[in-house]
Formats: C-alpha cells, sequence, structure tokens
C-alpha cells in the first residue's frame, strides 16, 4: 500500500485478484461493504487512472486501485458552525461548507435553525453537497414565499467560481443549451489559465440540475473533481487529488423582496481547497487575462 496526499494507492495481488472491486475496498481499508460501496457512488475510487463505481468490477493481478479520501464516510465530523455572510429582519445569506446538503436531516438548514435558534428559518434555493458558498435563507414563511416569487422573475444574479479541465479558449462566452427539455443559459467569462485547466467564472440565468457542471461538460471544459460528469479518465494525477468539485457560488444580488427599493446581496471568498487546486494547476498571474 502507498499512501500520497489524500490518496490511498494499492496494487491488487494474486490473492486478491479472486475477489470484486467491492470486497477487495472493504478488506483493506477495514470498512463496511456499505461504506465501500459509498466511496464507489461518489467516484473516488480508480482503478489503472479509470473512474470505477461498479461493486462487482473484478480485479486482476497487477491492477492500480487508488482511493481519494478513503476514510471520509467512516469518521465522525463534529457539525461545522456556518458563518453568516449577510442577515436582516427577514434573511440570512450563508456561506455554505462542502460535504453538506442544503435542506433535510444533518443540513444547512437544520445547522442553521440550531445555531440561530430560529425553527422557522427556511432555503430559498439550494446548492450541490459539494458546492461551497453562497446559500440564502428566509427567517418567516412570509419571506420566505417573496423570495421565491422574485427568484421566478429572474431578477436574481447568482455568479459563480469554477476551475475546469483544460485550457479555455476564450475570454467571454455564452453556453444556450437546453437541460431536460427546459432553456438553461449559463455566462462565462475567463479569470486565468494554465496549459491543463482553466478558472472561470460564470453566471447563470436559469437554475437547472446540475446547470453549470452539465454545461460545461458538453463543452469539453469540465468541473475539476466533478466525479458524475467530469473526467472519467485520469491521466494526470493531480486529479485524483481534488477532494471535491471546484464549484463555489461566490455572490448573489437580487431586488429586496421584504423592502422596496433595496438590495439584498452578499459575497463569499474563495475556499482553501478552491486556492490549492489553483495552486496545484499553477494559475498564478502570468496566466492572468
Amino acid at each position: 500500500m502507498k499512501k500520497e496526499s489524500a490518496i490511498t494507492t494499492y496494487v491488487v495481488s494474486r490473492l486478491d485478484a479472486k475477489g470484486t472491486l467491492q470486497a477487495f475496498l472493504a478488506a483493506k481499508l477495514g470498512v463496511s461493504k456499505r461504506a465501500a460501496k459509498t466511496l464507489m457512488d461518489d467516484r473516488k475510487v480508480w482503478v489503472n487512472r479509470q473512474c470505477v463505481w461498479m461493486a462487482h468490477h473484478a480485479l486482476r493481478q497487477g491492477d492500480t486501485v487508488e482511493i481519494a479520501a478513503a476514510l471520509k464516510h467512516e469518521r465522525k465530523r463534529t457539525p461545522p458552525k456556518i458563518r453568516v455572510l449577510a442577515e436582516d429582519d427577514f434573511y440570512l445569506v450563508v456561506d455554505k461548507p462542502s460535504d453538506l446538503l442544503s435542506v433535510g436531516e444533518d443540513s444547512a438548514e437544520a445547522l442553521l435553525r440550531a445555531q440561530t435558534g430560529l425553527q422557522d428559518i427556511q432555503a430559498v434555493h439550494r446548492l450541490d453537497r459539494d458546492t461551497t458558498g453562497c446559500l440564502l435563507f428566509a427567517k418567516t414563511g412570509a419571506a420566505h414565499e417573496a423570495a421565491v416569487a422574485v427568484f421566478r422573475t429572474r431578477r436574481v444574479t447568482k455568479l459563480y467560481q469554477v476551475v475546469v479541465w483544460g485550457a479555455y479558449g476564450r475570454k467571454a462566452s455564452t453556453v444556450a443549451q437546453e437541460l431536460d427539455g427546459d432553456r438553461a443559459v449559463s455566462h462565462i467569462q475567463r479569470e486565468a489559465y494554465s496549459k491543463d485547466a482553466s478558472f472561470l467564472k460564470v453566471r447563470i440565468e436559469t437554475g437547472r440540475t446540475h446547470q453549470i457542471r452539465r454545461h460545461l461538460a458538453s463543452i469539453r471544459h469540465p468541473v475539476l473533481g466533478d466525479r458524475e460528469h467530469g473526467v472519467k479518465s485520469a491521466r494526470d494525477p493531480r486529479l485524483l487529488t481534488i477532494p471535491r468539485q471546484m464549484l463555489h457560488a461566490c455572490g448573489i444580488e437580487m431586488p429586496h423582496p421584504m423592502v422596496p427599493g433595496e438590495t439584498l446581496k452578499a459575497h463569499s471568498p474563495l475556499p482553501a481547497d478552491f486556492r490549492r487546486c489553483l495552486s496545484l494547476f499553477e494559475m498564478g498571474k502570468s496566466h492572468k487575462d
């Protein structure tokens, strides 16, 4: 076994080659088969640099198995304290951490209710589990309804920062490609780039499921660390060290739903893992536009 950064690497022996990948992971990591399958479902297991998520994948002698953040699902975590970016009498905009759902059990919504003591808090919109940044919550039912109504008018500006595979060839562009039969528009601005990756800012007109991730994958610049729509063959070993999808909701701005004439807005700075990814792919000052 070899450990390098956040990656655990094994070479399959003659005896290990008789079993399945799921059984191999469970035995080597000392975890349950269910936990092993969770790692595979999260696209954190690679065999010979190919992402594999089939539990019964047959191993061969000499195969190289690499696991990113292998023990993540077995550790007990202390619930994070959620940072508040902006607050008034009606709303909170918080800085959602990664590996946290927006709503549901043990979600940002549930943690925020416990943290503030406000049991009526509701998320106005959602971010994917591993997307970080600005997430809007309403303090009352009336404030929630008013905010949802503003979202429907498309007068909400949502900005995202993202790191993608490959050198993005244009300083500015727009992807207008339907998703699941619905209109979807993403405006893209290149912030910096290197030979192998690019740092982009994206403004979305619509909020379709996985919109940014799917749009960027469709133009062959998948989001780094995206286990569902991203790179499935890790020809560059740096790809295995990225802990999550590099997508960050850096800003939100909208007409205040409850106070006519005012604006509700917030900004979230880049998290540490995002900055490390930029450094890993050498996006320094010399490559900025």
